[in-house]
């Protein structure tokens, strides 16, 4: 009888990044490994899921490995539910999504389809990760990365997580210097200063590109913002219930 974990990897800057290639090399040592993941860059997508368009997956052939990989025209977040329903056809044990090419720390987990890919597949009741790299480059170093995830993915097959939380993890761009270790961490309080750099075409018709300076608006030394900056790796979990819990008791006092 087969007790490996089954383990369902996924990402939004596409099914041939370097980052992907990097977490499925890490997750077959963990377990049973299948991937579903977008057929092109899907960044920036978020929580968005294909409801007008059809959806296509293609088996990829793999001629030197037992891992089950496919390619999916849809979103992360449908690439989780068709990898679920459709490909695996029951619940992994868990799922790990990235190695996201740019960070995913502070306010930017709400516009990431690494987070929401983890996101979803929690909604499913599936323990899951997403893991960033802070290096927007293609060719961004992976190397040394490999025990942390590990050691993380581990934890949580191992311990699990509580129903309706995931975790996001964030590793420093690299540098010369180590990584000091792990740090739990919250979400920094911050935003993106954006502006929208207004051009127009031959045809005379004018178009936007969104351009935008990351602000920290957080001092606090807990946050993932500030661990980052010293060269730690964070980890903090994220919850999917967007209930303002502690706003409930003084709306209850409003007169509607």
């Amino acid at each position: 009888m087969n007790t490996k974990p089954l383990i369902l990897v996924t990402n939004d800057d596409g099914i041939t990044a370097p980052g992907i290639r990097k977490l499925i090399n890490v997750m077959s040592e963990l377990g049973d490994v299948v991937v579903v993941a977008p057929d092109n860059p899907q960044s920036g997508k978020g929580h968005a899921i294909t409801l007008d368009a059809t959806l296509y997956v293609n088996k990829l052939k793999n001629n030197n490995t037992d891992i089950q990989e496919y390619e999916c025209s849809g979103t992360p977040a449908d690439c989780v539910k068709i990898g679920i329903k459709e490909i695996i056809k029951r619940k992994p044990d868990l799922c790990v999504s990235g190695i996201n090419h740019g960070s995913n720390a502070s306010i930017n987990v709400i516009y990431s389809g690494t987070m929401s890919a983890a996101v979803e597949a929690g909604i499913e009741g599936v323990p899951s990760i997403g893991f960033s790299l802070l290096d927007y480059d293609w060719d961004a170093d992976f190397e040394g990365l490999e025990p942390y995830v590990k050691k993380i993915a581990q934890n949580v097959l191992e311990n699990g997580l509580p129903d309706g939380v995931v975790l996001n993890v964030n590793f420093p761009k690299k540098t010369e210097n180590p990584y000091k270790g792990i740090k739990i961490a919250r979400q920094a309080r911050a935003n993106w200063n954006e502006q929208f750099d207004k051009r127009v075409n031959p045809m005379g018709k004018e178009y936007y590109w969104l351009t935008g300076v990351f602000e920290n608006l957080d001092g606090g030394e807990d946050t993932d913002e500030f661990a980052l900056a010293d060269n730690y790796i964070t980890v903090v979990p994220v919850q999917f219930d967007l209930t303002a819990h502690h706003f409930i008791q003084t709306l209850n006092t409003w007169k509607f």
